[in-house]
């Protein structure tokens, strides 16, 4: 199972306007494409933003409801658990040690190709000796359930509390709660020829690094 970290594991804790704001980038572009293609000078000045607002907000973190509950129950079942995320490796390490969470497998935007592509889901699949089939990826936001699906596994939506997104139709699974996923567990995987490709949707809010 691959988790996605902020939004999913942890309450949103990052405040993307306010970086983009803050570092004068464009509000209806994701902020590591943009910073692609800037030049080395400017690429510096928005990573030093970026990085600090992330560990602010790792240090401030909050998990969801039965986080570390539903984690240990999975390992307890011999669930391998991986967590994708396009945050920084350093901002990830504040988590998982202020909340004393532990992963098979780590891979963060340092480790590659991003969400939404689905190298970094197969690249976690071959690590761990596992099927894409095999897999279920947990996200909150449009780049998880495009990065699994285009990978071949099933996905989850984390929606929490609010209201289903536009895209919410392309995941497998809506879920408002991470309890819910031990469920998913004891139900049939979705046949994936059977079921075709998902339409693309767009996402009305860029609420993703």
């Amino acid at each position: 199972m691959i988790f996605d970290l902020d939004g999913t594991i942890t309450r949103p804790y990052l405040d993307f306007a306010a970086i983009r704001a803050e570092a004068s980038l464009d509000a209806s572009q994701p902020i590591l494409e943009q910073m692609e293609k800037l030049n080395a000078d400017r690429r510096a000045e928005v990573q030093a933003v970026l990085e600090r607002h992330e560990e602010e907000a790792a240090r401030n973190s909050e998990l969801h409801d039965g986080a570390k509950e539903v984690l240990s129950a999975l390992h307890r079942r011999g669930v391998v658990l991986a967590l994708l995320t396009r945050n920084s490796r350093r901002s990830v390490q504040i988590v998982l040690k202020k909340h004393r969470l532990a992963f098979d497998f780590i891979r963060t935007r340092e480790d590659g190709a991003l969400k939404p592509s689905a190298e970094p889901v197969r690249a976690i699949c071959a690590a761990l000796d596992v099927t894409p089939e095999q897999t279920l990826m947990v996200g909150d936001y449009l780049f998880d359930i495009q990065a699994g699906a285009a990978a071949g596994t099933a996905t989850a939506l984390m929606i929490g509390a609010q209201p289903p997104p536009a895209f919410a139709h392309q995941a497998d699974y809506v879920i408002r709660r991470l309890d819910e996923i031990l469920a998913i567990l004891d139900t049939p995987v979705p046949d994936f020829e059977a079921r075709g490709p998902k339409p693309e949707a767009r996402c009305p809010k860029l609420d993703t690094p």
